[in-house]
């Protein structure tokens, strides 16, 4: 086990590095978890059905009202979701989150009252979907201190056939592409005050406290893009509930408005996911391997790792966390991880802004994202579009987005010349 750990780099990575690089399971995993872990890809990947069937009970309940059939879908291949369709701009594969101004009884976002805490384009036969989000973009170009020019795109929103009604000027919204989906359960294997003491110690980014549905208190975010859901099995059951409309135990009401009696009525009575399949699904998850790292003996890579600190793009990006206990994989518990992130909001800026506050998240705040796994987006068909909102065509146009706490780096990485640009940009493309 010993050798395969060594010759596989960290034990959490996987060293195969295919069209499957962002789907195999942690090595070691027991059978009994990998049984969980199998279901749970079937269900990742297989598009859902309207139910009742007699035929396909394992994926029934799909709407009344979703944006997808399948999970696969957005997160192509277990990476990012692609920017919008470049023919029509059709947003297939991210969401629009939207909502009045406000918090809720838990002290998250109010839900629209027509369309609910998201847009969903799609509907079952005789229920209107609620409208197609359209995303077009402004070229803008802007220069480096060498004199290199780069063009950057902003997004515009707009709808189009909103079937319940227009959206008010003061409507909060939220264009929100879909994440990676591997190394999550190491994620959640971090213990709370691992973040928090680097939060304390580094004097920049703080914790979002978001509404633990299961325990009915508010607990520490750390997942979703503004850091808005505190564990995988909530951040799992409201994805199933928002995005394709399948009920659970932790979101058991359809996702239809009183606005909406048509997706009231065609609405199932009984919870569609049950709860052997949310576990599996989360089983599937948390057992995700990250993509080994890969060329860390080429200079180029080593000087740009340098400059990555030196410039300050570590100050958030935090390179390595310690696990806490790891209960489906024990070898793990107490171990080092290296994900390039720190589980914490930070102000990005006037820029990046969207619309809406969540929980403490503000409009400027986003979850620093994690880089592991980022040279290989673009490559064995996965889309490289970054970003929450998909607006960063390349690495390099992403850094030049960062702005508020980051906005210092992002002017350093302007200052550097091509040479040392490149070996940034090297470094970045070995994790």
């Amino acid at each position: 086990m010993a050798l395969l750990f060594l010759s596989a780099g960290a034990p959490y990575e996987n060293p195969k590095l295919d069209g499957d690089a962002f789907s195999r399971p942690l090595a070691g995993l027991d059978e009994g978890f990998l049984r969980g872990f199998r279901q749970g890809s079937a269900l990742f990947h297989q598009a859902w059905v309207i139910g009742p069937s007699q035929d396909q009970t394992e994926i029934t309940g799909l709407g009344p009202l979703y944006n997808r059939l399948s999970c696969i879908a957005c997160h192509v291949k277990n990476g990012r979701g692609p920017a919008p369709d470049p023919e029509n701009g059709i947003a297939r594969a991210m969401v629009v989150r939207l909502g009045p101004p406000g918090r809720d009884a838990h002290g998250g976002p109010l839900r629209h009252p027509a369309y609910g805490g998201q847009l969903n384009p799609e509907g079952n036969p005789g229920v209107p979907g609620e409208g197609r989000a359209i995303v077009t973009f402004d070229e803008i170009e802007t220069r480096l201190s060498d004199g290199e020019t780069v063009s950057l795109r902003r997004p515009r929103l707009s709808f189009r056939d909103l079937a319940y009604g227009p959206l008010d000027d003061n409507v909060r919204i939220s264009l929100r592409n879909a994440p990676p989906v591997f190394g999550l359960g190491l994620l959640e294997a971090v213990p709370d005050d691992e973040i928090m003491r680097h939060a304390v110690g580094q004097g920049r980014g703080r914790p979002n406290h978001v509404y633990d549905m299961a325990a009915g208190r508010i607990a520490l975010g750390r997942f979703g893009l503004k850091a808005n859901q505190p564990d995988l099995r909530q951040q799992i059951a409201n994805a199933f509930a928002e995005d394709i409309g399948i009920s659970s135990y932790l979101f058991p009401e359809p996702n239809c408005t009183a606005a909406q009696p048509e997706c009231r009525a065609a609405a199932g009575q009984e919870i569609e996911l049950t709860y052997t399949r949310l576990e599996a699904s989360l089983a599937y998850m948390r057992g995700l391997a990250v993509p080994a790292r890969r060329n860390q003996d080429d200079p180029r890579v080593a000087k740009g790792e340098a400059l990555f600190r030196e410039i300050g793009c570590s100050a958030c990006h935090r390179e390595t966390m310690k696990l806490g206990p790891v209960g489906f994989a024990p070898w793990l518990s107490g171990a080092e991880i290296h994900p390039y992130g720190d589980l914490l909001l930070h102000d990005m800026g006037e820029g990046l802004a969207d619309g809406r506050e969540d929980f403490e998240a503000g409009p400027r705040d986003w979850r620093t994202p994690p880089l592991w796994g980022l040279g290989l987006a673009g490559r064995f068909g996965t889309p490289a579009d970054f970003l929450h909102d998909g607006r960063a065509r390349t690495v390099t146009e992403a850094i030049l987005w960062h702005g508020g706490e980051a906005e210092d780096a992002a002017r350093r990485f302007r200052g550097l010349t091509r040479a040392e640009r490149g070996e940034l940009l090297a470094f970045l493309g070995s994790l």
